[in-house]
């Protein structure tokens, strides 16, 4: 039998010369270093690619049940979630790898800055990885899209706003991520190809491109305090050391071997035990949900806008993410030379814990606090007892739906409640029953802030709203509209005089 298999390898490997072409690969030389317990810090990469390899898989084992039509997309992922054998299991599995791999990448760039392994002559190796982050982060953005739940639609309104604020461009681009002018089956359709197709397409181009850096400029050593990088001597001098080096397939590979195998290890033990993630409920274009989240690696920017006044959302938005990417992108052009070791760096070092630190700060935000700094207002703290007491009945209704309906998380009373939109304590001096209900059925026009509520509340309880909201004026103050005599020949109109 092994004479029979080494036979059929032999004539395999005559025609496809995998031999010849593999083993150069897996027996280049890499600094001896690694072998000792620094190797240890040089396994994330390999382990990201592994849970690639999972995603891929999964992936395909998923497109053969999931429809991307707009109105049977959340019935497919039913399916899979409860009839479709282990179809939960392997919605799990493709979750938590992409979770799995955001992680690693994330501490595969962290490893790579603070041991400055982005200087000459890896400046574009960096580069290359930045893509592949950032083609990450965009798998997991159109991932959640695909489950087409409420989460999803608030995911695309913002991906949307996002780009529409982009200037002269702003409505091509909004056409050419949504299919249309609204969020539909198109946008679906879209982000689907882009999940399935073109994202992982351009990942493993990347990918094929980053190992080849790897391997013609190789492996950084590890650094070593008062050793610096020159690009005159640095090329000569990494010759030298890789002399004394060890092949790739040896210990360093068992290293990546053991870690990926505990990676793999954990997704699985999470899948099983947790289970898939989400649908949360039924797609419903009209509004996007009272409190709708994006995936965790986006918390960030959520908590950030939740924090940001409105006159800032533009520059959170649009421009700050901008601002970041840039700079990774820069990382190598601004220092790609000097000292590798993170002790005598402790600028970087001390970048890397405040970044982290802000970013673990704004997570928690967004988990706590989406849209309003108090999202608790209006489950946690009752409509000030002074505006109930004077309220008539029929404006308590109203009250009540202002309650249920979520509106103190964006809007306070007296002070107390959500700081999104304005305070509401004396809107019944600004707005009339008519301009409330335009306000409360369309939301804020060109797509802003309030969503339209038109839909989602009943006549009858649009009407008690109403009531409650133009009640809420001080008692000696008029209300919108209302005509106020101001002497036997003159008289007021909203605050201005007429004859």
């Amino acid at each position: 039998m092994k004479n029979w298999l080494r036979t059929l390898g032999a004539w395999f490997d005559t025609r496809l010369a995998l031999r010849a072409s593999l083993g150069p690969m897996l027996s280049h030389p890499v600094p001896k270093a690694l072998e000792g317990p620094k190797g240890w810090w040089y396994v994330f990469g390999s382990a990201s690619m592994t849970l690639l390899m999972i995603q891929i898989v999964t992936g395909i084992g998923l497109a053969l049940v999931y429809v991307p039509a707009a109105d049977k997309a959340y019935d497919s992922l039913l399916f899979l979630n409860y009839q479709q054998p282990l179809g939960w299991f392997l919605r799990a599995l493709h979750y938590y790898a992409g979770s799995g791999m955001v992680v690693l990448v994330l501490v595969h760039m962290t490893q790579v800055f603070l041991h400055a392994a982005y200087k000459y002559p890896r400046e574009l190796t960096w580069v290359v990885g930045v893509f592949l982050f950032l083609f990450t982060l965009g798998m997991f953005f159109s991932g959640q899209v695909l489950r087409w739940d409420p989460d999803a639609y608030w995911g695309l309104a913002v991906g949307g706003s996002m780009a529409g604020r982009v200037p002269v461009l702003g409505p091509w681009l909004v056409e050419l991520m949504l299919g249309g002018p609204v969020i539909g089956g198109n946008s679906l359709s879209r982000f689907f190809t882009l999940h399935v197709f073109v994202i992982p397409a351009l990942l493993l181009f990347f990918l094929a491109v980053h190992l080849w850096l790897v391997l013609k400029k190789g492996v950084s050593a590890p650094p070593i305090p008062g050793e610096t990088v020159d690009p005159k001597t640095y090329d000569a001098g990494y010759e030298n050391e890789l002399k004394a080096g060890v092949p790739f397939l040896g210990e360093a590979m068992q290293k990546d071997i053991l870690f990926s195998a505990l990676a793999v290890i954990v997704v699985v033990v999470l899948a099983a035990l947790v289970g898939p993630k989400g649908p949360t409920g039924p797609p419903d274009p009209t509004l996007g949900g009272a409190n709708p989240r994006p995936e965790w690696p986006f918390l960030w920017l959520f908590g950030l806008l939740s924090l940001s006044p409105s006159g800032a959302e533009t520059f959170v938005i649009l421009v700050f993410p901008v601002i970041l990417i840039v700079a990774l992108f820069l990382v190598p052009f601004v220092s790609n030379r000097g000292e590798r070791a993170p002790s005598r760096r402790p600028v970087a070092v001390l970048m890397v814990v405040v970044i982290y630190t802000i970013f673990a700060a704004l997570t928690y935000q967004g988990v706590t606090s989406p849209w309003s700094p108090q999202m608790s207002a209006w489950s946690g703290e009752p409509i000030p007892e002074d505006i109930v007491r004077r309220s008539s009945p029929r404006q308590l209704q109203g009250a009540v739906v202002f309650q249920n309906k979520d509106c103190r998380n964006c809007h306070a009373l007296e002070g107390s409640g959500g700081k999104r939109g304005p305070d509401l304590t004396a809107v019944g001096t600004r707005l009339t029953s008519g301009q409330l209900i335009e306000q409360v059925s369309n939301g804020t026009p060109g797509g802003g802030n309030m969503p339209a509520y038109g839909k989602q509340i009943s006549p009858d309880e649009m009407a008690a709203l109403v009531d409650f909201l133009a009640s809420l004026r001080p008692p000696d103050h008029p209300k919108a509209g209302a005509v106020v005599a101001r002497s036997p020949d003159r008289a007021t109109t909203g605050g201005k005089q007429q004859p």
